[in-house]
């Protein structure tokens, strides 16, 4: 069996695989990126991109629908679903491709396409298309697999009724009704979108709560906010789901009307994702792996335990964004690379301040530490500023006057900390925030930098006054909170 001695192997060619290879050529030529599957980043072909091109049309239908709030009225709204669907694929393709062109600038002799799995910790099997199979051997290796959707088990029985995120976008038109089980940031964008595209939908959640965020009083909130439009049952109690010649039965009980029964032309399965690890064999890599099977690792190294092994992205079950998997794949590879010429030589790589944002309308997002770990690490050692939207200048000119925003700062030092927020374009205050406290700024010092007038930043000006006036409150940190700096 040929077997082909390299420096470096990178297995996954996604947004972590691909920055991860990137910077492992800073330091050899002899390296390999291996992907089994079709190019393209989970983020352009079936994530991000195609999510906020459905996102895009929904909120032009929905802007029509509201624009007699200004005077402004349209005779009709039509809504051509094989249109918007055949422009999320135009667009969507363009996105993959521009990911493919780039690969297609590697050097050929770079690029595996193959299925790989583990021998031992450095050698790998590699599986064609064609059903040819060969090994690589490697000083160092990258994980970068990536995630695949999960389908419950009482999903399975739904046959070609059962879509994914990976596969709605394939549609020929819009369905007239989908139910989605999942209420986390896929189920909840689309959700959303295809209820403002004329499609009837349910989202069904089981935890009482949304997962991404952990402030209570941003939760409630959205929880009523989205009820105006759609139906969200964040804690559901699902009897049984069939099929029905054309359609899918979902029998639930609902929050009102006790136990219904309601058909549905598709159920959507947005239950999460998880690390694409089932064909490594990592039992033969000679790592220590969690209950999950998923290698333990420094998440600022990327090194898995001491071995020669590194891991990136979405398959580390870590932060799954692109935005992180890019940073930990530049970790990662880089590590790898400068490990061969000195094995002592690992580095922690910057991890940046938390963000995430949910780009449903209201925005939602998450910087830095949420409510819940602030709870954990400081105790009483913390104070909360709010504002609402609901009174906010600019949110009312725009018609946008729904939303809270609540940020936390740490009592004695008068450091911000998070800030979790339900709200108009929240995505730019929440980049705004987030580069302040990776700046470690305090409250008051934030408070100095300026503020147009009106933009919706008044608002979060307004919250970080409350904050700084209960801050100054206590005159000294409690000895307890000494060590649970926005780090801890």
């Amino acid at each position: 069996m040929k077997i082909r001695h390299v420096d470096i192997a990178v297995i996954g060619a996604g947004t972590a695989g691909l920055s991860a290879y990137r910077e492992a050529r800073n330091y050899t030529d002899n390296l390999v990126l291996i992907e089994g599957g079709a190019y393209g980043t989970t983020c352009a072909r079936v994530g991000c991109m195609p999510s906020k091109l459905l996102i895009a049309a929904a909120d032009h239908a929905h802007h029509a629908s509201q624009n007699g709030v200004f005077g402004v009225d349209y005779p009709t709204l039509f809504i051509n679903g094989q249109a918007v669907l055949k422009r999320i694929r135009y667009e969507r393709d363009r996105f993959v491709g521009s990911v493919v062109e780039a690969i297609d600038e590697f050097p050929i002799q770079h690029k595996i396409k193959a299925q790989a799995k583990f021998i031992s910790t450095r050698e790998l099997e590699l599986t064609g298309a064609d059903g040819s199979v060969s090994q690589v051997r490697a000083e160092r290796i990258v994980i970068a697999t990536g995630s695949i959707s999960v389908i419950p088990d009482f999903l399975q029985g739904v046959g070609g009724r059962l879509l994914t995120s990976d596969d709605l976008f394939e549609l020929d038109n819009l369905p007239k009704s989908v139910a989605i089980f999942g209420a986390g940031v896929i189920g909840l964008e689309l959700g959303q979108a295809l209820s403002r595209l004329g499609v009837k939908v349910a989202v069904f959640g089981k935890n009482g709560e949304l997962t991404f965020i952990k402030d209570p009083a941003i939760s409630e909130y959205a929880d009523a906010e989205f009820n105006r439009e759609f139906c969200l049952d964040l804690n559901a109690f699902i009897n049984i789901v069939r099929t029905e010649k054309d359609s899918v039965i979902v029998e639930y009980r609902h929050r009102e009307k006790g136990m219904v029964e309601e058909a549905f032309d598709y159920v959507l399965a947005a239950t999460g994702r998880r690390p694409n690890i089932d064909t490594l064999a990592l039992e033969n890599a000679d790592i220590e792996l969690d209950h999950r099977g998923i290698p333990f690792h420094d998440r600022y190294t990327g090194q898995c335990g001491s071995s020669s092994i590194y891991i990136a992205g979405d398959v580390s079950n870590d932060i799954p964004l692109l935005h992180e998997a890019a940073d930990e794949g530049r970790i990662a590879g880089g590590n790898a690379g400068r490990s061969l010429r000195n094995p002592e030589d690992i580095r922690a790589g910057l991890r940046r301040t938390p963000l995430s944002i949910v780009f449903t309308d209201p925005q939602i997002a998450s910087v830095g530490q949420n409510l819940e770990e602030i709870r954990k690490n400081c105790g009483n050692c913390y104070a909360i500023g709010e504002v609402s939207f609901e009174n906010q200048g600019r949110a009312r000119v725009m018609n946008k006057n729904r939303g809270l925003l609540r940020v936390y700062g740490e009592k004695g030092t008068g450091l911000l900390l998070g800030a979790e927020m339900f709200g108009p374009a929240v995505e730019h205050i929440a980049h705004q925030l987030a580069w302040v406290i990776q700046m470690r700024m305090t409250v008051s010092q934030i408070l100095e930098l300026p503020f147009y007038h009106p933009v919706l930043e008044e608002g979060m000006r307004t919250a970080l006054r409350d904050l700084n006036h209960k801050l100054h409150k206590t005159a000294r940190m409690p000895d307890a909170c000494l060590d649970c700096g926005p780090g801890a």
